[in-house]
């Protein structure tokens, strides 16, 4: 409980590190609410799985060039304010795609919340790292990721209840509202992290070899973003799959909901035993996992409910993976500076692995079947197991 709460003046308060927890769990829920239905509201606009695929694939990319534009930014920052106001500018971006009705409004306003989500995520990481202690991190992430799980446990469900009910358009109006909450609970907890840096790096090139150039943060940023490319095949393509067995959005809440029960349960144990024993063993193990289930989807892909059955099953291994992966990566760097040059660069490792999943799968759905998939993924699972062996003990 020491986590949560410190006894100060008599009484019980919430920790720093409790109140981003909270925070989260509420943005969290909104972003959850949105990743539900947001395949099934591409295709509403662009008329089949594969053009779906090639359109997220796009938003990535601008993703990507985000993440590395934005690091002088930051750096100059303060880096509560700029999330109080991120959150913001995010409430009033869902409301707009509730009433959305031309494409070209659609990639307009998707351009935007993709430059506002790569601010968010980047931001975010550093405040969560500059309230840890060096021994805290892994502890932390666990924290902050089970609260995060919560969100998307609850999230997928009630939206994809809502959605079957009543239509895309209120799913975006409850997530603004949970935005602004957010925004709201954000100001209220009077959060602090000015670090402002007065030199910038704001040469992209420099800031990218710099970063690859070191073993150990290559390695950390193909692992993390490891994690991402799974999701990909989870909340992107297999609402697409469920829709095409002739299931509507409820269904897709309920896997979703099923999928996450595991993390919940699972990652603050596994950070706790990663921050005492080391990190090697636990990617090591968590992909292999992973890796298995998802070449099983392959062979039983004719079942439906079995197959998603398994990869309820691969979010065992996801649990062991997800939080550990970037307090890895965050363990890594030792100084405030490095902090705001390289988190942000990091995170494109969600989108270079979004881009990859995304690209070629609806290449591969475009000649195969949808089972091919889970091959395709299998493959990327069982590569990010063999890199597990260049993790530092």
């Amino acid at each position: 409980m020491g986590v949560m709460f410190r006894k100060q003046r008599g009484a019980f308060v919430f920790t720093g590190i409790a109140k981003l927890a909270v925070i989260g769990f509420i943005i969290s829920l909104a972003a959850a609410f949105v990743t539900t239905i947001w395949s099934v509201y591409l295709e509403g606009f662009l008329g089949n799985p594969s053009l779906v695929g090639f359109f997220s694939a796009a938003m990535t990319v601008v993703s990507f060039i985000s993440f590395f534009v934005i690091i002088p930014f930051i750096e100059r920052s303060n880096k509560a304010k700029l999330y109080y106001w991120v959150i913001l500018l995010s409430a009033i971006v869902y409301v707009v795609f509730a009433f959305i009705s031309q494409l070209y409004l659609l990639v307009i306003f998707s351009l935007l919340i993709t430059i506002l989500v790569a601010l968010r995520i980047s931001v975010w990481g550093i405040i969560i790292k500059d309230k840890s202690g060096e021994k805290q991190i892994s502890r932390n992430e666990g924290l902050v990721y089970t609260f995060i799980n919560i969100a998307f446990l609850i999230g997928p469900l009630i939206a994809g209840l809502i959605a079957a009910k009543y239509g895309n358009s209120l799913i975006f109006i409850i997530a603004a509202i949970l935005f602004f909450v957010g925004f709201v609970v954000f100001g209220v907890s009077r959060i602090r992290d000015a670090n402002v840096q007065k030199k910038v790096d704001s040469n992209l090139i420099k800031n990218f070899y710099d970063f690859f150039k070191n073993k150990d943060r290559f390695v950390a940023y193909f692992l993390g973003g490891g994690v991402n490319l799974w999701w990909s095949l989870i909340y992107v393509f297999m609402p697409l799959y469920i829709i095409m067995n002739n299931l509507n959005e409820a269904w897709i809440g309920y896997f979703l909901f099923a999928v996450v029960i595991p993390l919940i349960l699972l990652e603050y144990f596994f950070s706790k035993i990663t921050g005492k024993r080391g990190f090697k063993k636990i990617f090591l193990i968590g992909f292999f996992i992973v890796a298995i289930a998802s070449f099983i989807c392959y062979f039983v892909s004719s079942n439906l409910i079995l197959t998603l059955g398994v990869l309820v099953f691969a979010s065992f291994g996801m649990a062991m993976v997800e939080p550990t992966t970037e307090a890895y990566f965050l363990d890594l760097l030792k100084n405030k500076r490095d902090e705001c040059r390289f988190y942000s660069p990091y995170n494109t490792a969600i989108d270079v692995n979004y881009f990859i999943g995304e690209l070629l799968s609806a290449t591969i759905l475009v000649f195969f079947p949808f089972k091919f998939l889970f091959l395709l993924y299998g493959f990327f699972m069982a590569c990010l197991f063999f890199l597990s062996f260049k993790v530092k003990k």
